[in-house]
């Protein structure tokens, strides 16, 4: 994760490019990507429980492009309510959904109009009503303050430019003594100003 991003790198083409890949995979899951996907990834490299993807909608699943499990950090009771950064297609957000139970709440936020439309999709299949996916950036998210017992995130705030930005909105939207459940790639060395300039290296 770059410490800062380039004060005149093309925030707005970047997330353009990171909304149409990640929209490709909502629509085209099996297409050639440089980046890992689907339910057996994502139990036999990042310790998901395979009968627990097994039982969620093949939709949400096939298109899962996490680096990490979230839900594996610590848990979460029934009846919180937890906001998923990043939800993707639905995957973490389902899973989250299950564990606060429909005495809870479980928010999805995410950009890509692609994976919005397939989490809900994932979600109605599922029978979760207590499940809300709302379009939405990491640096500004539909969400009150003050009002997430967890936030979790997967692979996704290495992708926001302004990292102040999107950990100033975790802070804003958790509750006082909420917790945060963050998979995601570092770095533990400064990247050359060559590569945070790079578009395709910042899109996944």
């Amino acid at each position: 994760m770059a410490i800062a991003c380039p004060v005149d790198l093309d925030t707005r083409t970047l997330r353009s490019e990171i909304s149409n890949i990640y929209g490709r995979v909502a629509m085209e899951p099996a297409a050639e990507y440089h980046f890992h996907r689907g339910p057996r990834y994502a139990a036999e490299f990042l310790g998901y429980d395979a009968t627990e993807v097994a039982n969620l909608p093949p939709e949400c699943a096939d298109s899962f492009a996490g680096v990490a499990n979230p839900l594996a950090i610590g848990p979460i009771y029934a009846g919180e309510t937890v906001v998923d950064i990043g939800s993707g297609a639905g995957m973490d957000l389902l899973l989250a959904g299950s564990r606060v139970g429909a005495e809870g709440r479980a928010i999805g936020i995410d950009m890509t109009d692609a994976m919005v439309a397939r989490a809900r999709q994932s979600a109605a299949a599922s029978g979760m009503t207590h499940i809300e996916i709302r379009k939405g950036d990491a640096t500004s998210m539909p969400v009150a303050d003050s009002s997430a017992d967890v936030v979790i995130s997967n692979g996704v705030l290495n992708l926001v430019p302004e990292k102040e930005l999107g950990f100033a909105e975790i802070i804003r939207i958790l509750k006082p003594n909420g917790r945060l459940h963050l998979a995601d790639i570092a770095l533990d060395v400064e990247l050359p100003e060559e590569a945070r300039r790079n578009i395709d290296l910042w899109t996944g």
